[in-house]
């Protein structure tokens, strides 16, 4: 049976990047069938502000009826009557609890760092819970929501990870020392999750010390996973992507039981809107990631191949990564190659 997957272009960069992405994908004759749909603020303005959301209910429809989705980078109004994020909404929506970020490093970009690990980050609860208090005119509560089943599907879906690609080690992020409650039920579902994993060995760092880390020795790192609650590993996994060279490089799944969102980490960048000159690379990892979840694993195979190939040749990159290309351009020098390995 063909499988299904929601294309939403999103905003600012997005329609340029996800249409570079969708490009290398039919080059290299995807077979999942991609519907689209509409997603985002630009959407949500021109039909009036009206909606409660930034995805229209005939997209949520479809996304109920499909298989994953690819969301392009969207732009979210920090404004209190503004609706959720995309992100946020489609997380919570379909339990995508799992947020995955690779990182890893390209020897053209960073020869004197090599960096291979992984970021899990629980991506339903936590801080963007979006449960929030006006207690006075001049005063706030944010509550930062734990729960023991919310943080156990999450702590072995990443222990599932590291048995796939043979990691003996995780790194756990936490402030236990201060947020006692919260980070403390965390710590207790890793405890019990462990029990299953023995071959793992465990580590925990307080956000504050893994920061300065990262920038100190990020190498440390190396073969690991780390996992942490949803806005400390947003804020780790941003941290690495920057040791990496460029957020542009860094793509990332949502991932539940039954349904998986992808989607590059960088936003919408609208300032760049319209230029063909940001990087492709995020975008097109992730829809080769998207591929490889619909069950056509050899054309994420190629392109990451292709991709790493390109970059490392460093005649076609764009100008965030030393280089002077155009978005299509590094796309196509992806695709031609990505073609060239899967004829091989």
């Amino acid at each position: 049976m063909v499988k299904k997957a929601i294309i939403m272009k999103g905003d600012g960069i997005g329609p340029e990047v996800v249409d570079s992405m969708l490009n290398v994908l039919k080059e290299c004759n995807i077979q999942s069938e991609l519907i689209f749909c509409d997603a985002g603020s630009e959407q949500w303005e021109k039909n009036g502000f009206k909606d409660k959301s930034y995805i229209p209910d005939s997209t949520m429809s479809l996304l109920e009826e499909t298989d994953a989705c690819f969301k392009g980078p969207t732009t979210t109004i920090p404004k209190p009557d503004a609706p959720r994020s995309v992100a946020v909404t489609l997380r919570q929506k379909f339990n995508l609890y799992s947020n995955i970020r690779p990182i890893k490093t390209f020897q053209s970009l960073t020869p004197n760092i090599n960096l291979d690990f992984v970021c899990f980050r629980e991506a339903t609860e936590g801080l963007y819970s979006g449960i929030e208090v006006q207690v006075s005119n001049d005063a706030a509560i944010a509550i930062r929501q734990i729960t023991r089943n919310g943080c156990r599907r999450f702590i072995l879906s990443a222990l599932d990870w590291a048995k796939k690609y043979n990691l003996k080690k995780m790194v756990a992020i936490t402030k236990r020392n201060i947020l006692k409650k919260t980070d403390g039920i965390f710590w207790d579902e890793i405890q019990n999750c462990l029990k299953e994993f023995s071959e793992i060995s465990l580590q925990e760092m307080y956000i504050d010390n893994i920061a300065q880390q990262l920038v100190v020795n990020p190498e440390q790192f190396n073969n690991s996973v780390l996992l942490s609650t949803n806005l400390f590993m947003d804020i780790v996994s941003e941290l690495a992507s920057g040791i990496v060279g460029s957020i542009g490089l860094i793509y990332s799944a949502n991932v539940g039981d039954s349904f998986a969102m992808f989607e590059a980490a960088h936003g919408s960048a609208p300032s760049f809107k319209g230029q063909n000159k940001v990087n492709p690379t995020a975008t097109i990892l992730a829809g080769a990631w998207m591929a490889e979840y619909l069950g056509e694993s050899h054309i994420k195979d190629a392109i990451f191949s292709a991709t790493e190939y390109v970059i490392n040749e460093n005649k076609i990159t764009t100008f965030d990564i030393g280089g002077s290309a155009t978005t299509t351009q590094m796309s196509d020098a992806i695709s031609t190659i990505a073609k060239e390995k899967l004829r091989k």
